[in-house]
């Protein structure tokens, strides 16, 4: 069975410029507690490696539960997060 040939795109033969492809945006999270606001959560381990319960847990005012806040931020705005945090921890 001979091989097919490859076609040439359209944007080739009618003269025009290559189409630019769009750059999905990424995409972060943040994680809150539910009750303080604070963003010092950590995921609750239990003793056997693999066989989490799924919940979280706060440094900050002890809460432990499940239905923890996920915050979606921008490149730019999880950056600027990062920034203010490390600023807070000195």
């Amino acid at each position: 069975m001979p091989k097919s040939k490859l076609k040439t795109p359209d944007w080739i033969l009618k003269g025009k410029e290559k189409p630019a492809k769009e750059k999905a945006e990424k995409v972060f999270k943040i994680r809150k507690c539910p009750e303080c606001g604070s963003n010092k959560v950590n995921v609750v381990l239990t003793d056997e490696e693999g066989k989490g319960k799924g919940e979280w847990e706060c440094r900050k005012c002890k809460w432990v539960g499940r239905n923890i806040n996920n915050q979606e931020v921008s490149e730019d705005e999880f950056m600027k997060y990062l920034n203010e945090r490390s600023e807070e921890e000195k």
